[in-house]
Formats: structure tokens, C-alpha cells, sequence
């Protein structure tokens, strides 16, 4: 049976066995706010497949990179925000396409630009 992606359907003993890590490790990154599983009405960790990624993440930055616990906080902190501002730029983008198409915008005084992962929106006065 397939579940939702963001769906907490694992326990830790599973998530445990999956990751071939200690349950006490995932109760440290939880105590360590790096990862908010789910709790059951019976207070049972639940794990979705995010939680379950979001940990490998965890783990290739403290095993492969050595990164240690603070330093895992703020680089998840950063990621988070890196994509709220992608996303951010993604609905700007399809704002000055409506307007652009909707010619609420003359075509020459907006440009968007694309500079490798990052984007700009230039509007001339």
C-alpha cells in the first residue's frame, strides 16, 4: 500500500531499522528540534517519508561531511528558506506572466532574468 509522502505511517523501530541508526538517535535530532515526527493519540512517534528523508540528509551532513548538530540546524534553517524564496520567485514569475499576457505590463519595462538557480525580476521606472 502506497502512502502520502508527508503521511506518518512509520514507527521508530522501523525508521531505526530502515536508516540502520539507533532509535536513541532519532529521539536526539527530535530533542535537537532537527526533525517534528508525528505523535499517535497513544503519543507513538510517527514517521512520514519526508521525516525519513530529511534524516538521510541529516545524516550524509554529520557522517560524509561532518557536520556537526548546530551546524545541521542552520543548513536545514537555510534550505527551508532557500525554498520558501524559490517558491516565492515562482509565483512573482507567473504574476508578471498573467500581467504581461494580460498586457498590464508594457513588454518592455519587465525582464526576468536567469542567473544558474537564481532568479531576478527587474522592473524599469
Amino acid at each position: 500500500m502506497l502512502h502520502h509522502y508527508d503521511e506518518p505511517v512509520y514507527l521508530i523501530s522501523i525508521v531505526a531499522k530502515i536508516l540502520d541508526i539507533h532509535p536513541q538517535t532519532l529521539r536526539q535530532y527530535e530533542r535537537e528540534n532537527l526533525i517534528k515526527p508525528s505523535r499517535s493519540n497513544g503519543r507513538v512517534r510517527l514517521y512520514s517519508q519526508r521525516d525519513i528523508d530529511k534524516i538521510k540528509l541529516i545524516l550524509r551532513l554529520t557522517r560524509e561531511l561532518g557536520v556537526n548538530l548546530a551546524g545541521v540546524d542552520i543548513i536545514l534553517r537555510l534550505k527551508d528558506q532557500m525554498e520558501e524564496m524559490e517558491s516565492d520567485i515562482a509565483e512573482l514569475r507567473d504574476e508578471l506572466n498573467v500581467m504581461a499576457n494580460n498586457h498590464c505590463v508594457p513588454p518592455g519595462k519587465s525582464l526576468v532574468a536567469k542567473k544558474s538557480i537564481y532568479e531576478m525580476i527587474l522592473f524599469e521606472s
